[in-house]
């Protein structure tokens, strides 16, 4: 028999009608779903603990020692009361218990939708909207019972709305055979037929990336398919990739190991314009993959397969950050507006999606994300908007410029500026000011300007860094029929590029970066990057220092290296870290 306690709504919970949208009917009440339950972390964790990681926080990566994974649970996992509280509440509202996790804070509970509609007091039907396609959603907010408040932070699965659109840009009509080119390959050079464009590795020549190649970085690529399109495919080719790795570009096919969250794992689509509309990310995984497997092609890749939704996101963040795949670099090519008129993300999810981040620092993990393609309006009709997750205090925020190189056996760079071809319809850079987080302390000295929307707040700033992402002077990729090359564009070529300079530098310094951004502002504010100072985004424009179209700038691997690898001391000498791979 179900519960029939008191019950208390859920806070952040409140899911909006999505405008435009066309009701199909209720939910088959029989249909059977999985529904991850969050809960609080440890109230009570041990003082000694809490200072430990404290003192870890503050320290260059080669000092740093690592939580082991009982003091991780005990400050960022879930107290076993607290999932038993859980679980028992559950099998009261006739749910299955599938699956509970300390570390990840979640119960995946299974039951009917009509056990779910009576547990968490709210009704599910089916939609049809223009962008989304089909889909699962519900109104209003979630409960639970009262002795559950506070303890469940979120629930997720109820809802599958698409949440999370691809950061790549390409133009139309670019492309060219893999035959054609590699008939004019000379020696080991490959042929690039788009004057401007360049293969990854010559992008990470021109950043000055360190001579590694990752090995022992294990590098998590997301890749979303499976929910909220007509055809919602989205994966890669292994033969198509090996082409790519070791014919075109003569290297070595890195190992790729598939990790399926949620939905059908590896599903390459055809990735043409028309699949491309119905919500195909195929040519959003073969980017981020030639570029992380040719930059750092020792590092092993691993793709997390999820899909497009709030529970897809959360479960997926979580398995990456606590499996035993021993992740050191994440890099994510989605978002949606942080504020986003159509509700995709809630206040719940946001949360929710924050926590496995701050998880992720206390597990020395660097996490790099898309800050969007659409300039400061990011794909909203009005106002001035930043990308989420990108807009989190907790990532690794990345624009994109435009990038050009000088001409010769040993190129450089000869100017980079503010990505910005709004004006050909080929995009722009995200960055601006947040409206859902606050400055956070490291930015303090970074002269963060008030928002350009009404009320002038001043928030989060976003991007943090940047990296070439305009398709006219972007990165030339494999198709995932293995039979084209093209140049591909979007903020989703400069979070891989930072993810595999990551990697790179972890390996020389023999450490994890981890998260970078207290230092990036302290150590590495001034004279390290590349400080992009022309360009706009829309409303904000570029200018000496931080600025909300380019960040701190774009990669110099040599100068961060050696940042990384020094610690000043009071004498203004400098002192060597833990050894530094020669």
């Amino acid at each position: 028999m179900a519960e029939t306690t008191a019950k208390t709504i859920l806070p952040g919970s409140f899911r909006k009608a999505v405008p435009n949208v066309r009701l199909i009917g209720k939910a088959d009440p029989t249909k059977e779903i999985n529904v991850s339950i969050y809960v609080r972390k440890n109230p009570n964790p041990p003082a000694e603990t809490v200072l430990k990681a404290q003192e870890i926080a503050k320290q260059l990566p080669g000092q740093r020692d690592q939580l082991t994974a009982e003091e991780f649970n005990a400050i960022y996992g879930a107290d076993l009361r607290d999932l038993k509280a859980a679980a028992d509440w559950a099998k009261a509202n006739s749910l299955q218990v599938v699956d509970e996790s300390v570390p990840k804070r979640r119960l995946l509970v299974r039951g009917t939708i009509d056990a779910i509609q009576k547990a968490f007091g709210t009704e599910l039907n089916e939609y049809e909207h223009p962008q989304h396609g089909r889909f699962r959603g519900r109104e209003g907010n979630l409960q639970v019972s009262n002795e559950l408040a506070g303890v469940v932070t979120g629930v997720f699965g109820l809802d599958t709305r698409k949440v999370g659109h691809s950061r790549m840009r390409r133009i139309p009509g670019r492309s060219a055979s893999v035959e054609e080119l590699l008939a004019h390959k000379s020696g080991s050079k490959p042929t690039n037929k788009w004057p401007g464009t360049f293969f990854p590795p010559q992008v990470a020549q021109l950043y000055q990336y360190p001579q590694f190649d990752g090995t022992g970085q294990n590098v998590a690529v997301f890749a979303f398919n499976g929910a909220g399109a007509p055809d919602p495919r989205g994966g890669y080719k292994l033969s198509s990739l090996k082409t790519y790795f070791e014919q075109v570009l003569g290297g070595k096919t890195p190992s790729i190991t598939d990790v399926v969250v949620q939905g059908p794992g590896n599903d390459p689509g055809p990735d043409t314009p028309a699949s491309e509309k119905n919500g195909d990310a195929t040519g959003e995984v073969m980017l981020d993959m030639c570029v992380v497997g040719s930059v750092a092609p020792g590092a092993k890749m691993f793709m997390y397969f999820t899909e497009f939704t709030t529970q897809g996101w959360i479960d997926a963040l979580n398995e990456a950050i606590t499996d035993q795949n021993q992740i050191s670099v994440i890099s994510i090519s989605y978002g949606n507006p942080e504020d986003d008129p159509q509700g995709a993300w809630t206040p719940m999810a946001v949360k929710q999606v924050s926590d496995a981040f701050e998880a992720a620092i206390a597990k020395q993990i660097t996490i790099c994300v898309a800050a969007g393609d659409d300039g400061s309006a990011d794909q909203v009709s009005s106002g001035a908007h930043v990308d989420f997750p990108a807009s989190s205090p907790n990532v690794l925020g990345v624009g994109g410029t435009k990038l050009v190189a000088t001409a010769g056996a040993h190129p450089s760079i000869a100017q980079e500026t503010v990505w910005n071809e709004t004006h050909l319809g080929d995009g722009s850079t995200g960055g601006g000011i947040s409206a859902i987080f606050t400055k956070p302390a490291y930015q303090s000295g970074a002269n963060i300007p008030p928002s350009a929307n009404p009320g002038h707040a001043v928030g989060r700033g976003v991007p943090d860094v940047a990296a070439v992402a305009d398709p006219i002077t972007g990165v030339v990729i494999m198709h995932v029929s293995g039979t084209k090359l093209e140049p591909i564009g979007g903020t989703s070529a400069s979070a891989p590029l930072w993810a595999s300079l990551i990697a790179l530098l972890n390996q020389a310094i023999k450490a994890r970066c981890g998260f970078m951004n207290p230092f990036l502002y302290t150590r590495a504010a001034t004279g390290v990057l590349n400080d992009i100072t022309s360009g706009n985004n829309g409303a904000y424009m570029a200018s000496p220092g931080w600025d909300a179209c380019t960040g701190l700038g774009t990669p110099n691997g040599q100068r961060l290296l050696h940042a990384l690898s020094t610690t000043p001391t009071s004498t203004g000498k400098k002192l060597p870290q833990k050894d530094v791979a020669a």
